[in-house]
């Protein structure tokens, strides 16, 4: 069985909890896109945790985790995170990585800044990890695969024409020091000794397994509206964050993924720049943002404020249907409990007219929010387990955006913890 554990908004949706909660009875956790630009929270047994290139799985002795084809690979920092979870006390996981990933490249990462410095006021408010750069490369075919770290002849080939390259924009676009050739070679070969450990044809690892009866989990980054195709274009991520690129990203056929959980949060945040048609300011967005979270609303990553907005259930049912989710997780409901009402945008006010379909970004950009109002509990519900015992006004809440997105709430997180979820059948 393959399930896809994906986020249907902007990201930070608490996809890492329910990964590391599912992963209990999986075999194989595979991360199939991104990098370590963004980040997922884990608090369990071992401590607190955010992980940035490893899948959620990694707590568990049972589980093999895969860097997916699809995944761009920062290879020293991906051995930096492992490590790092050793010396926590965590066992050290089970670590397999795709051959035909790519890597990204230490002048990526020198090309992400450098592009950010060059727009100013215009940034798209990157993460500076080299994940635009990387994906350049890859569709421009000047990308480096895993496996080619182990060509010497292959490598230094294609690095001779990949630096000419590189080195015009440097010069004539950036004013920026050439690439010194010899001292990158010698990066990649370390990289080669880090990485060689690890891998292999991921591909048909997780085929064979499928084959077996094993079960598999596909864990996406960031969400919906972060997708280059389908998200709030041209202030999105580098890579498809739909549940269907997921089949690509680890290598096996579309049919095989059956279950599809889309992760919502019950108010609404996002890092960096793009439209957000419900979001709020000022101390009443200090103080969601403050109790938000699971220490407060903050990039697990960057470090940086997250900007806050009420449930868009506009936004979060078209991320529910464009992920293709036959179910959805809904998370951080417990940080609601200190408010009288709970406002919910149900629709959006474009050129004097109210949609519930989400629109292109150009018509973002003339949204106004429109909002039904729903009474609060006014109570705390973390340590409540049973679907039963939340408040009344609690699960009219849960009950009303589940109608909204069109999908069954099967989870709801009401605290930070692994053992702080609600089962709703």
């Amino acid at each position: 069985m393959v399930r896809a554990i994906v986020g249907a908004n902007w990201g930070d949706e608490g996809k890492g909890k329910i990964t590391d909660m599912l992963a209990e009875t999986s075999d194989i956790i595979v991360r199939f896109q991104g990098g370590s630009n963004a980040g997922h929270t884990i608090i369990n047994n071992y401590g607190k945790f955010a992980l940035h290139l490893l899948p959620s799985g990694v707590f568990y002795n049972h589980t093999t985790s895969i860097i997916g084809n699809g995944v761009a690979l920062n290879i020293p920092y991906l051995i930096k995170e492992i490590n790092s979870l050793v010396e926590k006390g965590v066992p050290k996981p089970k670590i397999l990585v795709s051959d035909r990933a790519q890597i990204i490249m230490p002048y990526h990462i020198k090309f992400d800044e450098y592009e950010e410095e060059r727009l100013g006021k215009n940034s798209f408010g990157s993460t500076k990890s080299g994940i635009a750069p990387f994906y350049s490369d890859k569709y421009a075919k000047i990308g480096f695969q895993v496996s080619e770290l182990f060509d010497d002849e292959i490598l230094k080939d294609k690095l001779e024409r990949v630096c000419v390259q590189k080195d015009v924009l440097l010069e004539h676009l950036y004013h920026k020091p050439a690439i010194d050739k010899e001292e990158l070679l010698k990066t990649l070969h370390e990289y080669r000794d880090m990485v060689a450990p690890y891998v292999c044809d991921t591909a048909l690892f997780i085929q064979e397994a499928i084959k077996a009866g094993k079960n598999v989990l596909l864990e996406g980054q960031l969400g919906t509206l972060k997708d280059p195709d389908f998200g709030i274009y041209p202030m999105v991520t580098s890579s498809s964050t739909l549940a269907s690129y997921g089949a690509i990203g680890a290598g096996i056929p579309p049919y095989e993924i059956t279950d599809i959980i889309a992760v919502v949060k019950a108010y609404s945040s996002a890092v960096g720049a793009g439209e957000f048609v419900s979001e709020i300011f000022g101390d009443e967005a200090d103080e969601l943002r403050r109790r938000g979270g699971d220490g407060g609303e903050y990039g697990a990553t960057t470090g940086r404020p997250r900007r806050m907005g009420w449930f868009d259930a506009v936004a979060s049912r078209y991320g529910v249907r464009m992920q293709g989710a036959t179910e959805a997780s809904l998370t951080v409901l417990d940080v609601l409990g200190y408010l009288d009402e709970l406002p919910i945008c149900v629709g959006y006010e474009i050129d004097g007219k109210v949609t519930k379909d989400f629109p292109v970004t150009a018509g973002l950009k003339k949204a106004k929010p429109v909002y039904e109002k729903l009474p609060g509990w006014k109570c705390e519900i973390k340590g409540i387990r049973k679907y039963d015992e939340l408040p009344e006004n609690c699960r009219k809440y849960i009950e009303f955006i589940e109608k909204e997105l069109g999908v069954p709430v099967t989870m709801v997180s009401n605290g930070p913890g692994r053992e702080d979820i609600i089962y709703k059948k």
